[in-house]
């Protein structure tokens, strides 16, 4: 595809009705690379993300302005999310995928007696969480710098939150399976992702459906705790650990 019909698809993108995903995940789909490109045509496999990049993000602060828009709010009602999930004082949350913040700090916000880790692979995302909490006073905002094979959580959690992370991890399966050893006695993993049917959203092969969701959850161990319609384009699934 020549750069200026790439550049021409992503500023339409970039219209207010269809801002995507946060953190370092929005980039990617939006700005995906020629050999990324080129493999789309190819269905995932199970416990695999649909279409695995590794774009780098070296300047947050430009990102933040696309991740952070307040045009993505009326589709990802954020508030909503947090308030459904009922966090409680004192819970320990991770934001796996946090990029600059756009749960993390809301989450902060809303349970200021609760820590929150804000987990991102890329350094300087992670770096610029730091900073945003610093100039925001946000003194229970943790930034940690994961891997695509874990979080690296320094503390059991009670709650971990997953947005439009989920279809870019390599290996699911594996990477669930051994998140369980981060969660508290009875906490929970809740995953926000983009549904196959919604009418808005990025390429057929970045979006799953409940079935594969529920199926490489239930191999890595989990059980469906709760399902949320409550969003126009994405799945809002809970999940605790099988007994």
């Amino acid at each position: 595809m020549a750069v200026r019909t790439l550049v021409t698809k992503c500023a339409q993108f970039l219209r207010p009705k269809f801002v995507l995903l946060s953190g370092m995940v929005l980039a990617q789909m939006i700005l995906p690379r020629v050999s990324a490109h080129q493999t789309q045509n190819q269905p995932p496999k199970p416990g695999q993300p649909a279409n695995p990049m590794d774009h780098r993000f070296d300047d947050p602060e430009r990102w933040a302005k696309m991740f952070d828009d307040p045009a993505r709010d009326a589709w990802q009602m954020p508030e909503r999310v947090v308030a459904t999930l009922a966090l409680q004082p004192g819970q320990s949350i991770a934001d796996i995928g946090a990029g600059t913040g756009y749960f993390a700090v809301r989450i902060a916000k809303a349970q200021p007696r609760a820590t929150v880790y804000g987990v991102d692979i890329e350094a300087s995302m992670v770096a610029h969480l730091g900073k945003r909490a610093v100039a925001e006073r946000l003194t229970n905002v943790v930034p940690v710098q994961g891997s695509s094979e874990s979080p690296n959580l320094p503390q059991p959690v009670d709650t971990a939150l997953i947005v439009d992370t989920y279809h870019h991890l390599p290996n699911r399966v594996a990477y669930f399976s051994a998140l369980r050893r981060s969660l508290k006695p009875g906490a929970r993993v809740a995953i926000v992702d983009h549904r196959k049917d919604a009418l808005e959203g990025p390429g057929a092969h970045f979006r799953l459906t409940f079935e594969q969701i529920t199926e490489e959850m239930r191999q890595a161990g989990y059980r469906l705790d709760a399902r949320h319609d409550i969003l126009p384009r994405q799945h809002f699934l809970v999940f605790r650990a099988a007994e």
